[in-house]
């Protein structure tokens, strides 16, 4: 086994360890209030509903399915061929939780303490489901034992595992216990047995991605080279030819679960090697588990054909296949990519998972690339495209995210069944849920960079840092109340021995940027490279930056090529995107215009959606008679265009009042 920092050796055995690159704590602010949301309510809520606890919401039996395959508990298996991932991203968010109360004293001792029993009930239910081998999949175990491994482009087991694997990773970083780190450590060296182009192994690769990244996680805590040779073979086997999705299904074994979209090989990514492959394609949460191992990968082996086909994807996605709250997926059949900006608003899908996947994938790219470019994106999903899939609350969900919704059109027609205009309890395919706890939970592994000797600053929130330099430790606190306000301080509160530098974001929809070090002007346009300001010099503990980052609000427009923005423009203000909402503007919002060079009013009301920065600016709303015996008539319109003062709310935060009807984009008038 080679050298890696992650794992230590004590009395001759080696031991895992989480990495100790970074330890960050979330202390005040917006950020605060969500992870106090998460151990407060969602956490809770979510284990509820895994259990069948919650009124008139849909069946998850979850946990259940594993007391079964244990043999513990009758009956049959319950739910999706994926239900398993369910639990394994809850224990994956409870991990991250037990992690940050290990040093948040401000968490109450009876939530440390009943998220602990609850993960302990979980991972013994869990372990207790393993096969003697070390195989692990309630639905194969209950319901179809005699079919392992027999339909991989649609059964879900690698998914499964991997998502299995990343709460075995979280839960031991949270809890010190090894009991779930063993086990998927037990599963993944079943999977090598199986897989793999040794002899006697048999080909293969997963319909629906998420172990390989899961085996570059596992490599990390625990310094096995052999997991990440697993997932290496995942990547490098899919799309070779002949395709094994083709074979799979001329065996006698196999039986189908899913419809004919996954015939499709595009649809899996598996249309061509991952190496040649330029353009996002497929059911978009898959494509962007493949991308974020791909750049893992490529990051791990230093492997330039794996890093040049990232870059490539991630063009295709963010360039020409995203919308402006950086949701992803734009039609509903498959969850899947279209053709270049094909992005309709009212039927859009822009799925809760895919959002995350491409939150993860950027700062992937961030990583392989030190380019601002990709947080700046990863800045805008996370503020616009996966919150918007959460309630205020905590307790309702979005499993869609349109940008365009008239809640007559969703209740009636067919076209738009899977636009909601109220947040759901839960649901059967219950994938977004727990997808939006992990992410919350392991938001601070996320704000900050450390490479050599420089801290990167990818994210702007309030908390306490401590950052591992090849010098030393540097301890870094930064303030301030983004998003609502761009003044955000820094101080360092511990120095290391030397010089270092620290690599500020200036993000790409702030003009206007100034820094001040220790109250003096820092020129950004000087120091800004690829994105970042960097301040290199040997730092004193007490030294302070200040950012400052104006933000005007600004009006978007779209590319000419998206048909449906054509005209039209989109509002937002720092990272936040914009939009109207029937319960304050009335009816009829695809008849709002705006003047060309509106007058925007800005101002932060306490009391209303949790605290919220609130748009309004005076436009029109029309008031036309049409007369006519059918739809379509010559000359037969009369136009009003009445004044109104138009009123925008943050997108994340719409359908969280009276249901109406909403919009982002609004159509603006030029003389």
């Amino acid at each position: 086994m080679e050298n890696n920092p992650h794992v230590r050796v004590r009395d001759s055995k080696m031991v895992a360890e989480p990495e100790p690159k970074l330890s960050v704590s979330i202390t005040s602010g917006f950020w605060k209030r969500y992870q106090t949301l998460l151990y407060e309510k969602i956490l809770p809520y979510q284990w509820s509903a895994l259990n069948d606890e919650i009124e008139g919401a849909p069946k998850s039996h979850s946990i259940e399915n594993f007391r079964i395959a244990a043999g513990t508990s009758n009956g049959e298996f319950h739910g999706m061929v994926f239900q398993d991932s369910d639990l394994a991203k809850w224990l994956e968010a409870a991990g991250y939780v037990l992690e940050i109360a290990a040093r948040d004293d401000t968490i109450p001792d009876e939530v440390r303490r009943k998220l602990g029993q609850r993960v302990t009930e979980a991972v013994a239910v869990v372990a207790a489901a393993q096969q003697p081998d070390g195989y692990l999949n309630t639905y194969f175990t209950a319901k179809e034992p005699n079919r392992r491994w027999s339909n991989l482009r649609e059964a879900h087991e690698l998914y499964c595992a991997g998502h299995m694997i990343e709460a075995g990773v979280a839960v031991y970083r949270g809890t010190g216990d090894r009991t779930l780190l063993d086990v998927v450590i037990r599963f993944a060296d079943h999977i090598a047995t199986v897989f793999g182009r040794d002899g006697g192994k048999r080909r293969g690769y997963p319909g629906h991605q998420e172990i390989e990244l899961a085996l570059v996680k596992l490599y990390k805590a625990t310094g096995e080279r052999r997991f990440l040779g697993l997932a290496e073979y995942f990547i490098d086997e899919r799309g070779a030819e002949p395709s094994y999705f083709d074979l799979e299904s001329q065996s006698g074994n196999f039986k189908p679960i899913w419809g004919p979209n996954t015939r499709d090989h595009a649809y899996n990514q598996a249309h061509a090697p991952v190496r040649e492959q330029r353009t996002a394609v497929g059911h978009s949460v898959r494509a962007m588990y493949q991308y974020i191992a791909m750049a893992d990968l490529a990051i791990e082996a230093r492997d330039a054909s794996l890093a040049e086909a990232c870059r490539a994807l991630w063009d295709s996605t963010v360039k020409r296949r995203m919308y402006v709250t950086g949701g992803i997926g734009s039609s509903r059949h498959g969850e899947a990519f279209t053709i270049d900006f094909d992005l309709p608003n009212d039927t859009a899908y822009a799925e809760t998972c895919a959002a995350i996947g491409l939150f993860i994938f950027a700062h992937r790219m961030a990583e392989l690339d030190d380019h601002a470019r990709y947080c700046d994106t990863a800045e805008r999903v996370l503020y616009n495209a996966i919150i918007s899939g959460l309630s205020l609350d905590g307790t309702r969900y979005f499993y869609v995210n349109p940008l365009e919704v008239e809640p007559s059109r969703c209740d009636e027609s067919g076209t738009y069944e899977h636009v909601k205009y109220r947040r759901q309890s839960w649901y059967g395919c219950a994938c977004c849920p727990p997808n939006v706890a992990r992410i919350l939970g392991s938001l601070g592994d996320y704000v900050y960079r450390t490479k050599g000797n420089t801290v990167f600053v990818d994210h702007f929130l309030n908390g306490t840092a401590s950052l591992s330099l090849d010098s030393g430790t540097m301890e870094l606190e930064q303030s301030g109340k983004y998003p609502w306000d761009g003044r955000i301080g820094f101080t360092v509160t511990r120095a290391v021995d030397g010089p270092a530098g620290i690599a500020v974001r200036i993000p790409d929809w702030c003009d206007d940027a100034s820094l001040t070090l220790n109250g003096e002007p820092v020129d950004v346009t000087e120091g800004n490279r690829d994105g970042y300001v960097v301040l290199h010099r040997t730092w004193q503990t007490g030294d302070t930056l200040e950012l400052d980052l104006p933000m005007p609000v600004r009006m978007l427009s779209a590319d000419p090529r998206i048909a449906a923005d054509y005209g039209k423009v989109a509002i937002q203000r720092g990272p936040l995107v914009y939009c109207l909402e029937q319960c304050d503007n009335g009816p009829g919002l695809h008849t709002v215009t705006l003047p060309e060079s509106p007058e925007f009013s800005v101002t932060f009301h306490d009391a209303e959606l949790g605290g919220v920065t609130v748009i309004t600016a005076r436009g029109f709303i029309s008031t036309d008679e049409f007369v006519g015996e059918t739809p379509y008539a010559a000359d037969r319109r009369t136009e009003t265009r009445k004044p109104v003062e138009l009123k925008f709310v943050p997108y994340y935060a719409w359908a969280n009042r009276a249901p109406g009807e909403m919009t982002v984009w609004v159509r603006r008038f030029e003389s």
